[in-house]
């Protein structure tokens, strides 16, 4: 009777603990059910507000770019001018003696030294300049080589300069194997040179002509086994013939 009994306690134990798993289990999967309903559109909303901000972010980037399009940066200006006036007239001449580009004086929108000046005034500071429109810094950016004593750059941002000045090296060893490199914002763009070009189309229409004799060998191959196979119906034709005839 106790094994019985110990035999049946042991049954519904095991039955207990079988319930037990499975109400948890349900009970589980309905918190997690419903969690769930009512993560989805926080998740969705998460997902729109970040998109959203990348938006943004892109306009942004495109209105401080926007912003800069028309400024440059000039180095190497003699800083003995006492006022704005005097450093539009030096840069007025200097532009039109080295480059012979005219600015009159309602293109300029802004001007004027940056940084503080230094105790010593050996070095000059940079001069910004901010055109009204892009027509005239564009002209001044595509002479900029021909420039003799002053030295031009685009405004960039600090982490744009930085950008740029990490891409220096990779700039210098791409033009040291004698390929076009530049740097355009913060991307550095690499094209192939007039030469390279012709050395990869001569070399594309030598291996095409290289595959075209053997492309002709092959066919003339097949046509040769052809002829030997007729060769042979032609035999084995005249051979099953020539007894007959005889027997005629």
């Amino acid at each position: 009777m106790e094994t019985q009994f110990q035999l049946l306690f042991d049954k519904m134990k095991l039955e207990m603990q079988q319930q037990s798993v499975e109400i948890t289990e349900s009970i589980t999967n309905n918190i997690m059910s419903r969690l769930e309903e009512k993560l989805i559109p926080i998740i969705e909303e998460n997902k729109s507000l970040k998109l959203k901000i990348e938006t943004q972010e892109k306009e942004i980037e495109y209105l401080k770019r926007e912003k800069r399009n028309n400024n440059i940066i000039i180095f190497g200006v003699d800083e003995t001018e006492k006022t704005t006036l005097e450093l539009m007239d030096m840069l007025k001449k200097t532009f039109k003696n080295d480059i012979n580009i005219d600015i009159e004086d309602n293109a300029i929108n802004n001007l004027y030294r940056l940084g503080k000046k230094s105790i010593e005034g050996n070095k000059p500071r940079p001069v910004f300049c901010s055109f009204v429109n892009g027509w005239k810094k564009n002209e001044i950016m595509k002479n900029k080589k021909h420039l003799k004593k002053i030295y031009v750059t685009e405004d960039y941002p600090k982490e744009i300069l930085a950008k740029r000045k990490a891409l220096q090296a990779e700039l210098i060893e791409e033009r040291k194997k004698g390929k076009i490199a530049f740097l355009k914002y913060d991307k550095l763009v690499v094209k192939e040179t007039i030469n390279e070009k012709r050395k990869r189309e001569t070399s594309s229409s030598l291996l095409s002509s290289d595959l075209q004799p053997k492309k002709q060998q092959a066919t003339a191959s097949l046509a040769n086994r052809t002829n030997v196979f007729d060769v042979m119906r032609m035999r084995s034709n005249s051979l099953t013939n020539a007894p007959t005839n005889k027997q005629q």
